[in-house]
Formats: C-alpha cells, structure tokens, sequence
C-alpha cells in the first residue's frame, strides 16, 4: 500500500482526544445526530482525531470499515498500537499481534496521520535496544509517534539524547505530552482528580524528531487559565510550521465537556499569531435556538 500523501492545506491538524462524547450533542454534533453519524460530524470541524480504543482492543473489520466510510479522504487518525504489544510484550516476540493488527486496520493506513506507540512508565534506557528493532521492522513507509514517559527521558541527559536521536534515525515523531495545565488546578472536582491520578507529570520538552511532531495539550478546566500555558505553543508551532513540518495538535480536558470550544478558542489564537500562512478555519457548528425562546 502507498503512503498517505501530504495535505498541503491542513500546515497543522487540530484535533481531541475521541469522536464521540455525549456532552458534544448542542456544541459539535447538532440536535437530531445519531451515535453512528457522530465521527462523520466530527470529521466536518477536527483534520484528525486520537484513537485510543485500539489501545484496549482491536476493533471488528466491520467498524474499521464505518470508521473508513464516514470521514472524508482528507481526514487523518491517530491510533494507538494495542497495550499487548507495547506494554505486555513491550515490543518483543509479537510478530503476529502487529501483524493481525494492521491487517484489520489496512482500509485505513491512507488515513492514519500517525501510528501511536505509547511505552510504560518502566520502558526506560535500558529498553532503548527493543524499541530500535521494533522500529526498524516497520513498514518504512509507516508515520510513527513514540510517548515514553521514564524519567529518564526528560532528565536532558545522555539518556534522553539517545531516545531522540533513536527516534531522529528512524524518522518517528516524538510525542510530546503537556500536562501543565491540568496539573496547575486545584483537585476539587473529581475529572481534576482523576486527571491528577492518571495522566503523566512529565517536563514538556518540545522537540520535532520527524516530520509530524505530536502535542498532546491536557487543559485547565478554568477555560481562560489554560492562554498562558498555550502561549508557548504559539511560538513553537509556526516555527514548526514555517520548517516544513505538519504538526497535530490535540486538545484535552479533565473531563472533555468543553473539549471543542477549548480546541477551536487556542486554535484561532494560533491563526492570528500566523495571520500571513491563511491557516484554514475551524469552527464549531453554530447552536441551535431553542424552539421556546423563538419570536413567533
């Protein structure tokens, strides 16, 4: 199979953590909107989306298929490898589990933006030489995005300069997660605090190892609190941008309720900050009045 073609009009892809949230019913989907018409909707506002329920498992051919059907050719998904590769086996002796699993998910390679290899905490230097040799088994063609989270690996040490130039060798990306944010507010509600307990405190170190560098941006609930942690990405991106490069950026919350207005907010913040790139707009659905308020 060919590798997907660039998009030569999406300079960076702005996308959340999932397609289908039920808090997103009036803001992104529209009244009337089925469960099955969700991820098409979606794919009309976001260029790309994380898919993280591969993680956990592999899905059924068939919703491969819808998934394949309901986006446009354009549209880019981000998909994790399955847990039993990367942290039961982390990396090794699963020849037929990488195998089973890109066959099933084949009706989509033209439309994967980046293949997501997500390493246990304890996947540290000394695991380094497992993750070459995964890599280097790979199709070439294959975009790949690695998150570590070992400490080692932000400590800007010999250890971390090897991780990246492993990963500059083998052209993978270096996902980079900022957690800042969610970490900056208080644990007073229960997303905050389950957000405290499950996403990683790690150093946000934004380097580009390939050609599709990964921010994965975990917001502050306070919606306003979250413009002086992005006032870093609004330099980093364009300089990402104006190298060539194709940035994807997801937007995230504590508890993803207001995930897209939050997306579409930092979002036009970027677009001012490159007024001269005519990067193409991202807007949300404009809201239904509700039928009792309408003049008459």
């Amino acid at each position: 199979m060919s590798a997907p073609s660039a998009q030569a009009h999406f300079p960076i892809r702005l996308g959340l953590a999932m397609w289908s949230h039920n808090h997103w019913q009036s803001s992104l989907y529209g009244s009337g909107c089925k469960n099955n018409e969700r991820l098409a909707r979606y794919a009309e506002v976001f260029s790309t989306v994380e898919g993280n329920t591969s993680f956990y498992a592999t899905p059924a051919a068939t919703t491969v298929k819808k998934w394949h059907d309901a986006t446009p050719d354009d549209f880019r998904f981000t998909f994790k490898l399955p847990s039993t590769i990367t942290h039961q086996h982390q990396l090794q002796h699963c020849d037929q589990l990488i195998t089973d699993f890109f066959n099933v998910m084949s009706p989509l390679e033209n439309k994967v933006g980046l293949w997501k290899i997500q390493l246990p905490a304890h996947f540290g230097p000394q695991h380094l030489a497992q993750l070459a040799t995964f890599l280097e088994r790979l199709p070439k063609h294959f975009p790949v995005g690695v998150e570590v989270r070992h400490p080692a690996f932000f400590a800007k040490g010999e250890e971390e300069k090897a991780l990246n130039q492993l990963l500059i060798a083998h052209h993978a990306n270096r996902i980079i997660m900022d957690s800042r944010p969610v970490f900056a507010a208080p644990p007073t509600t229960d997303a905050v605090i389950d957000a405290h307990q499950k996403k990683p405190k790690v150093p946000v170190h934004a380097i580009a190892t390939s050609d599709s560098p990964m921010v994965r941006f975990i917001g502050h609930p306070d919606d306003l609190s979250n413009d002086p942690f992005f006032a870093n990405w609004l330099c980093r991106l364009p300089k990402w941008i104006q190298d060539g490069k194709q940035p994807y950026l997801f937007i995230h919350t504590p508890d993803n309720n207001h995930a897209p207005e939050l997306a579409t907010r930092l979002y036009k913040k970027l677009q001012l900050k490159m007024a001269e790139t005519n990067l193409p707009n991202v807007e949300l659905p404009k809201a239904e009045p509700d039928p009792q308020f309408q003049l008459i």
